[in-house]
């Protein structure tokens, strides 16, 4: 039997072609939060060069290349097959970490928390500060979610897959991401699949980290056909109404507030 890591979080980067921001994150994430970081699982989804060729790692690093890519669960699944630790991290490469967040929200989980996060500021965009909490994933969210009146909810709904630290016990409980999405949905889906197993979503409000967005369904036909078909798909999926009863279930009892 393996002994049980001293460090508490593995962390999961996927790289599309992102080998340089890779390792950037991996270094910032030593500079700032090695004491809390078993190992680094980089998977690479594309043929670029072997990340670790002539590069000195200030962290454990376990690799994985993909003879053909996979899709952003199927990823994150194959990599939490080597986690040990109690609490599993994932990571988009764009990420920028300059502080010691992964202690803060360690110090901060309850023992019903199943994903942690900070707040996401992401440089240029329209929003003064970090990005508003997320509602529930609906068309008509998506439609008002940049107009300047846009009511965002005290407390998010779900959290976007660019920083979810997960709890071990908790992904294990809803057998991790649904790797039926290929690129997006995914992240909605696990968070409500978990707070429909009775875990709970926190936020670190006093966090912020940095999101390079790339928005790349935006300019790429084919991201744009696996967006509309991954909303598709959510919208069709029981856990996604059990959750919108849930959360009308939890306005009524919190007297409407959001």
């Amino acid at each position: 039997m393996q002994a049980a890591p001293s460090r508490p979080i593995t962390v999961s980067i996927v790289s599309h072609g992102q080998q340089v921001l890779a390792i950037q994150l991996i270094e910032q994430l030593a500079q700032h939060c090695a004491q809390w970081i078993d190992k680094v699982v980089l998977t690479t989804n594309i043929p670029e060069p072997a990340p670790s060729a002539g590069h000195a790692w200030r962290l454990p690093v376990e690799t994985i290349r993909n003879p053909r890519p996979q899709g952003f669960g199927a990823n994150h699944n194959a990599a939490f097959a080597a986690c040990r630790s109690p609490w599993f991290l994932v990571l988009n490469p764009d990420i920028c970490i300059e502080t010691d967040v992964l202690g803060t929200l360690l110090a901060q989980a309850q023992a019903r928390d199943g994903v942690l996060a900070p707040r996401i500021v992401e440089p240029g965009s329209r929003h003064c500060g970090p990005e508003p909490h997320r509602a529930l994933l609906t068309p008509c969210e998506i439609l008002t979610r940049n107009r300047a009146n846009y009511q965002a909810p005290a407390r998010p709904a779900w959290i976007a897959g660019m920083f979810m630290l997960l709890r071990k016990q908790a992904y294990q409980q809803v057998q991790g991401f649904d790797d039926r999405y290929f690129m997006y949905g995914e992240d909605f889906d696990i968070c409500a699949r978990l707070r429909l197993a009775g875990w709970q979503i926190r936020i670190g409000e006093s966090l912020q980290v940095q999101h390079d967005a790339r928005r790349a369904s935006r300019k790429d036909r084919r991201h744009l056909r696996w967006h509309f078909a991954s909303l598709a798909r959510v919208w069709l999926s029981p856990a996604f109404w059990r959750y919108r009863s849930l959360l009308v279930r939890d306005r009524g009892n919190s007297g409407g507030a959001h």
